[in-house]
Order: C-alpha cells, then structure tokens, then sequence
C-alpha cells in the first residue's frame, strides 16, 4: 500500500519516526512530507534514511512529476502525524500554500489527522470547528491523548501513540490495511474486551492493574481491516478504530455483564482485557479517612477481598457444546521455579476450556503498557506452540486473527 506521512511543526514529530517504522516493517511504501517548519524538530535525512526514499517538502521539486497533485492521486492513504493547529485550519479552510496540503486537496483516498498541540489550542473554539468541519467531510481526526505536553503542561493535546495511530490508520483503509489482506473476517462479528479493570474501594480509590488496553484496541483495528463487525468492551479511553462499537465499563462484573449479554450473537470472542481476580467484599460509600491516632499510629484499615467471577471460563459454559463463537483468552505469564510459562499456559488452556490461548510473557517493564510483547499461542488439542515476537502488537493480533480464521476454516 501506498502510503504519504504527513508531518507538521510540532515537538511530537519525533514520535513519527516510531509511526513511520510501524508502516514500513509492515510492508507499505511510504512517501514522507514534512513541512517546512517540522524539518526544524526532525532533518530530512532522517526521513529519507528510515523510508528507503528522499522526503519531499517542495512545491517546485522535480516539477515535471507535478508532485503536489500526484502524491495525493496516487495514494491509498494519507496519514499527518502530527497535525497542528494550523494544519488543521488549512486543510478545513482548503489553503494549499505548501505541499502537504495541496497533498490533502487532491488525495481521494482515506485520510487521518493524529492532532497535537497544547491543551488551550485544542480547546479553542476555532480548533473545535475545524475539527467538526473535517469529520463532517469525512476525514478521520483522532481526538488527541490527554498527559504531559512540552514543558511542566499537562492536558488533552498529547499526540496519540504511533501504535495507536497506526492501527486507527490501517482500519480505515479497510480490506487493503495489510498486504495481503483478503478481508477473512467479512461476514462476522467478533467480540473484544480490552483494559484492566477497576474495582472501586471507596468514591476516590480502587484497585487495578497495569494494562493498558493496547493490545485490545490492536486487536479490533485489524478485525475492522478484515471485514468483521466488531464490538470492543473496554476499560479505557483510547480512540475508538474506525467502524468499531465500544462499549464501555469498569468493573469486573460490569465486564461480565457486557459480554456475556453479547458473545451469543458473536463469530469469535476474544477475552483481552486484564480482570482483577479479587473485588472488596464491600465499596465504601464516602472516603476511607486515614486515622491519626497517636496510640497506633501506623493503624490501616482491613479491606475483605471477594473473588471476581471467572468470565472466560463463563463465556465457555454459555456456549455449550456447540462450535460458535471461537473463543480466545489471553494469560498473563512468568513462571517461577516451579513451572515454566508455557506449562503454567498449557494447564490454563485445559482449566479454562477455550479454542486459543495467548500467553503473555509479562514483567516489570514487560509487555504491561509497552509497544512490544511476546507472546506464544496455544490451540486446544493440539501440541503445537506458535511464538510471535517480540512484536509489536499489531503484528500479535494479526497472529491471533490467523489462528481464529483457520480455526473457523478447519472441518
């Protein structure tokens, strides 16, 4: 696929370079135009090193190949990452005085602005309308990350994540998101859980865990690329991928709920959301104050856990005997000493009685909130093992997706 990445002035243009590797070690070729004040964030050469291919930011270059308007024919998709404020005026207001956005007049295909800037232009009823302008013709803006921006500012303005990014981006092409991609899933709805879950101890405090929802959100953009119709159940606030249902909860049992209600009418389930095992037995309806007296003064209160149910094992009772849906779980491993991972998977897989099994490599630093994981895939009945990575996570859900569609395709 043929693929421009735009870039804008911004100090997030470093995060492109990420963005930029994702698409070329998937495969695609890409054309990188930066404008001219990005260039004073990331050079050109870098650009042109990390693409195989000069980066082209002139009007008046190779004139006879009429770049600003072939860029923009030629393409599948256009991607700009980052997206100024004024990137996003001009492409609202069709100016064209530089030559990414002559590239967005012309382009016919999808195109997806990743914005970032600070939290007060974001904000700004003029931003606000350009985006709405955008949106209405349809061009897919990514609302930005909320977190830190330059300096000691922190808000909504941070640009999304390249793997984020890059999924949102893959999706909206659709069929031709990956080479090869022959649109497998088309015809079927596949169901998706996605986050860590919050069990609430009080109004202010809960416990939870590491997970990010990434691989969940991974998992739905490439469904999405591959037909299906896709309903995610997730923890988080991440932008949802184009074409997908989220529905959102927060709790372990809202999770059950919520997927359970739908897995009847679903193709394939996938569990990868990381439940919390335990829940306070009860929720505090006011804050749990520290207590300060001075005869015990490291006094702390006692919190009863209960155990949370165990929905992927659920999922599989409600099926029943029949072959629908395809049911995937995904454990997070370490082994210890006295078992290695794949043996502490390989007993899950049998305990839980799903199709597939994804286990996680995990650990301080590992997998939790990271771009790349390790993961090995376990089919029940099966000996073999499939080890995938260290990926990052779109490639993981691709893997996954292979499995489910052979699956569905064996007698």
């Amino acid at each position: 696929m043929r693929i421009v990445l735009g870039v804008s002035g911004g100090i997030a243009a470093y995060k492109a370079c990420s963005l930029l590797r994702r698409f070329t070690e998937s495969g695609h070729d890409v054309t990188v135009v930066p404008t001219a004040a990005s260039l004073n964030f990331v050079g050109e050469a870098t650009w042109a090193a990390l693409s195989g291919r000069p980066a082209q930011h002139e009007v008046f270059e190779q004139v006879h190949e009429v770049p600003h308007v072939r860029l923009g024919q030629s393409a599948d998709l256009v991607v700009v990452a980052p997206a100024t404020a004024d990137v996003l005026a001009k492409a609202a207001h069709g100016m064209a005085d530089d030559l990414l956005t002559n590239t967005l007049l012309t382009a016919r295909c999808p195109v997806v602005l990743a914005p970032a800037m600070h939290t007060e232009m974001w904000l700004h009823p003029a931003t606000q309308a350009n985006v709405a302008t955008l949106r209405e013709r349809g061009v897919h803006v990514m609302d930005p990350a909320s977190g830190r921006l330059t300096g000691a500012d922190s808000g909504p303005g941070r640009l999304a994540e390249p793997d984020e990014i890059a999924a949102y981006a893959l999706a909206a092409v659709g069929d031709q998101a990956r080479p090869g991609a022959t649109g497998d899933l088309s015809g079927c709805h596949v169901l998706i859980s996605a986050g860590g879950t919050r069990e609430a101890l009080d109004p202010v405090r809960y416990l939870g865990n590491r997970s990010s929802g990434k691989q969940g959100y991974a998992l739905a953009a490439d469904a999405a690329a591959r037909g299906a119709r896709v309903t995610l159940v997730s923890t988080t606030e991440r932008p949802a991928p184009p074409g997908v249902e989220v529905v959102t909860v927060e709790s372990a049992l809202e999770l059950r709920d919520a997927m359970l209600a739908r897995a009847a009418g679903a193709d394939a389930v996938v569990m990868a959301a990381a439940v919390a095992d335990f829940r306070p037995a009860e929720r505090a309806t006011s804050k749990i104050k520290k207590t300060h007296d001075p005869a015990d003064p490291d006094a702390a209160p006692t919190i009863e856990l209960v155990r949370n149910p165990d929905i992927l094992v659920e999922l599989v009772q409600q099926r029943g005997p029949a072959s629908a849906p395809v049911i995937v779980g995904f454990a997070a491993e370490t082994g210890d000493e006295h078992g290695d991972l794949l043996s502490y998977a390989r007993e899950k897989l049998e305990r839980k009685g799903c199709d597939l099994l994804v286990a996680n490599e995990v650990g301080e630093g590992v997998t939790f909130g990271q771009d790349i994981s390790t993961v090995h895939l376990l089919r029940r009945g099966s000996e073999d093992v499939r080890t995938v990575g260290p990926a990052d996570k779109s490639a993981v859900a691709a893997a996954v997706w292979d499995a489910v569609v052979a699956m569905r395709a064996a007698p």
